[in-house]
C-alpha cells in the first residue's frame, strides 16, 4: 500500500466516523405542531396555569408523600400500632407455642419469650429473623437494637421481649436447635 492510499483510507474512515456526530448536532428544529383542539386564547390560559403550578411547587421545596398509611407523628412504631402476640415458652418437655402465628407484612408486633430455667434452651431461626426487621430486644430492662439475629439462647430462667416489623411474606419457624418435634417450634405465617 502506498502512502497516498493509506492517507485516503484514513481520511475516509475519519469522515465516516464524524458523520453521525455532525448529523446529530445539525438537526433542524422542528416546527411546533398546530393545536387543533384549543384556540389561541385557551392555549395561553392553559400554559399560564401550568407555569403558576410549577412556580408554586418549586417554591415550597417540600414533597408530600401522603398515602394510604397515616400512622401519626410517631410513625409505624407508635405504641398504638403495635400488636402483642401470645408469648413463647422455653421449658423442658413443654411446647414452645400454643399454635401458629398469622401476621401481616408491614405490621408492628411484640412477642415475649420466657424460659423457666429447667434446661439451657435456645430458639433458632435465621430465615425468620431475615424476614423481619427487629426494632429492639429487651432483656432485664436492657434494650438491644441489633442489626441481625440468628438465635436467642437462655442459660437460666428469664424473659426476653422483642418487637419487630414483619417484612417478607412466607412461612417461617423458630425452633429449638437439634429438636425434631413440631411442639418444639413456633411457626410464623407472614401474609
Amino acid at each position: 500500500m502506498t502512502i497516498l492510499t493509506k492517507l485516503m483510507s484514513g481520511a475516509a474512515l475519519a469522515l465516516i466516523l464524524a458523520l453521525p456526530t455532525t448529523a446529530q448536532e445539525s438537526q433542524p428544529e422542528e416546527a411546533p405542531a398546530a393545536d387543533t383542539t384549543m384556540d389561541g386564547a385557551a392555549t395561553e390560559a392553559a400554559d399560564t396555569e401550568e407555569e403558576e403550578e410549577e412556580e408554586e411547587s418549586a417554591g415550597e421545596g417540600v414533597y408530600d408523600a401522603t398515602g394510604q398509611f397515616d400512622y401519626g407523628f410517631a410513625g409505624v412504631l407508635a405504641r398504638e400500632n403495635r400488636t402483642d402476640l401470645a408469648p413463647l415458652t422455653l421449658a423442658s418437655g413443654q411446647p414452645v407455642a400454643g399454635g401458629e402465628y398469622t401476621i401481616k407484612s408491614g405490621g408492628y408486633y411484640r412477642i415475649e419469650i420466657t424460659a423457666d430455667g429447667s434446661q439451657e434452651l435456645a430458639l433458632s431461626g435465621g430465615d425468620f429473623f431475615r424476614a423481619i426487621w427487629i426494632n429492639e430486644i429487651v432483656v432485664e430492662d436492657i434494650e438491644v437494637r441489633p442489626m441481625g439475629v440468628h438465635s436467642i439462647e437462655f442459660d437460666s430462667a428469664g424473659t426476653a421481649v422483642f418487637s419487630f416489623i414483619a417484612i417478607l411474606p412466607g412461612r417461617y419457624t423458630l425452633s429449638v436447635p437439634g429438636s425434631s418435634g413440631d411442639t418444639l417450634q413456633a411457626v410464623f405465617n407472614i401474609q
